[in-house]
């Protein structure tokens, strides 16, 4: 398993407080990295959509990543003891609603980004200066002085304060990236493209390998960066717009331009991790209730039907897929934001981000994809989730779509009755080999929603193999909602399909539960 959480998580913990120059430093080294995309030169909005385009008619070539020694074999305790210089941080002294900061080179992360900055249509190459970094005890010398280039930014601006400029969104890492809304911390992460995800060849991970950042106006929230994303099977153009706030939103607009053959590609995927919570902590020995950034897959279909999914940390990979046409949305979770949920207050699980992702325009027909992958800590990213197209996107053309992510808390979407607050399951009784199974399902109403206008509640509960029994719905006097209640006798059967629907006398309904039982 790809031990994503490792190499992301820990990699943007060890630089700390980084901070970036306010522009091109004065004294620029020549360099001896071959630059070839984030050039001093024109910039227009089809620039980086050119460069994808002749780069999908040439063979794939992979970045250099030869580094020079010192910062080759860096340990991760050297790494985290580089640090930016505050005082140099991009747009610190020109009074903008948004200040830049750069990634070094080294240990975990030795692919180069290039990096420019775009102003009244010209591009600036930003080089790489040790003056710019702190370098601590643990860090062997000399430094090199050649331009090597960065290994990703990060951008700051006042999102909690208005006198603080608080990190709001971070690119490094292949074709990863995170952010967080008010008042949160970072959780789960987003990525330009999935391929291959879960296949027996081995996952493909394309490589944001520019980009081009364009100077803020000043009294406006937006930013907007370009980026260049390049890899064997395809090259693409890639175009965010980021918006601070409760939610944090961006716009992404991207064109594809695939060498190979697409068959297996995610659109929009987000990437989390799940270790435990009440519905599956068989073998766990933590002090903690539950531990996951995600606690449940949200859909809404082209129908506008909506669909809960709680996630699982499944003995065995799974991948489910949810057919659908023209999807209004969906997005990985973190619906359960209560501190004694968790009782960590390091890690401040009930803080973190949820991810909701609205595709623009027709997407046409495909499946929302979601990945489990087995896991025995916390600091993998064993969760994944995208939009798998139906059709191939063949070699030798070019594929546009456009997305906008939330980051923050549940979406905002046209309601219904009730949602899913809380999934539990447990032993209920004796019976075979495999022990019948009591599942306990928690509504919650919507805002503006009178329960006592909505009649008696029906409960209909269906399982792919298996028998269920015992279904009971009644009201939850301690929540003010809805609990349902069914047990499951899987007669032996090691993997059945359950949903379960909640239907309301008025004509209303709750959104429709499923789940994925394994012995």
């Amino acid at each position: 398993m790809i031990d994503r959480r490792d190499f992301l998580a820990r990699a943007l913990t060890a630089v700390g407080a980084v901070v970036v120059a306010t522009g091109v430093p004065a004294a620029a080294r020549a360099a001896t990295l071959q630059h070839q995309f984030a050039v001093t030169g024109p910039f227009t909005r089809s620039t980086v959509a050119e460069i994808a385009r002749a780069l999908s008619k040439k063979p794939y070539e992979a970045p250099d990543t030869s580094l020079p020694p010192i910062l080759e074999n860096l340990t991760y305790d050297q790494y985290r003891d580089i640090r930016f210089r505050p005082e140099t941080a991009i747009w610190a002294d020109k009074g903008l609603p948004y200040q830049m900061q750069l990634f070094h080179r080294g240990s975990y992360f030795k692919e180069p980004v290039e990096i420019a900055l775009v102003e009244n249509g010209q591009a600036t190459h930003v080089p790489y200066d040790p003056n710019l970094f702190n370098y601590g005890p643990l860090v062997p010398q000399p430094i090199p002085a050649e331009d090597i280039g960065f290994s990703g930014f990060r951008l700051h601006s006042p999102l909690n304060k208005p006198d603080v400029f608080d990190e709001v969104l971070v690119f490094q890492g292949a074709s990863y990236f995170r952010s967080l809304g008010k008042d949160e911390v970072y959780g789960l992460s987003a990525r330009g493209l999935a391929l291959k995800t879960a296949d027996p060849e081995g996952e493909e991970f394309p490589l944001f390998r520019a980009f081009w950042v364009e100077t803020p106006t000043a009294g406006s929230d937006t930013c907007v960066v370009n980026a260049l994303l390049d890899s064997p099977s395809v090259s693409g153009a890639y175009r965010f717009t980021i918006r601070p706030g409760l939610p944090t939103t961006i716009d992404v607009e991207a064109q594809l331009f695939p060498r190979a053959d697409l068959d297996k590609v995610g659109l929009a995927p987000g990437t989390s991790m799940f270790f435990f919570s009440a519905n599956g902590r068989t073998d766990i020995d933590d002090f903690r209730p539950e531990v996951h950034d995600s606690d449940g897959l949200l859909m809404v279909t082209g129908r506008g039907d909506r669909w809960w999914r709680p996630l699982a940390n499944p003995k065995e990979l799974q991948i489910s897929a949810f057919q659908d046409r023209s999807p209004r949305g969906f997005g990985l979770i973190q619906r359960n934001r209560s501190f004694g949920s968790y009782q960590d207050l390091e890690a401040a699980y009930q803080k973190r981000p949820s991810l909701w992702i609205e595709p623009v325009g027709d997407w046409g027909a495909g499946a929302v994809t979601l990945v489990e992958i087995p896991t025995n800590s916390e600091i993998h990213d064993n969760i994944v989730a995208y939009w798998a197209p139906q059709d191939k996107i063949p070699a030798g053309t070019e594929f546009f779509f456009a997305y906008r992510l939330f980051w923050g808390g549940d979406p905002a979407l046209e309601a219904d009755a009730a949602y899913v607050t809380a999934t539990r399951s447990g032993r209920a009784g004796i019976g075979g080999p495999t022990p019948v199974r009591l599942f306990v399902i928690d509504y919650s109403f919507f805002e503006g929603v009178d329960p006592t206008k909505l009649g008696v509640a029906k409960a209909s509960v269906q399982a792919s193999k298996g028998t269920v029994k015992n279904v009971v719905v009644v009201a939850n006097p301690e929540t003010g909602g809805m609990r349902l209640s069914f047990e499951l006798d899987p007669q032996n059967e090691t993997l059945i399909e359950l949903t379960a629907t909640l239907a309301f006398d008025a004509g209303q309904t709750a959104e429709t539960w499923a789940f994925r039982w394994t012995a």
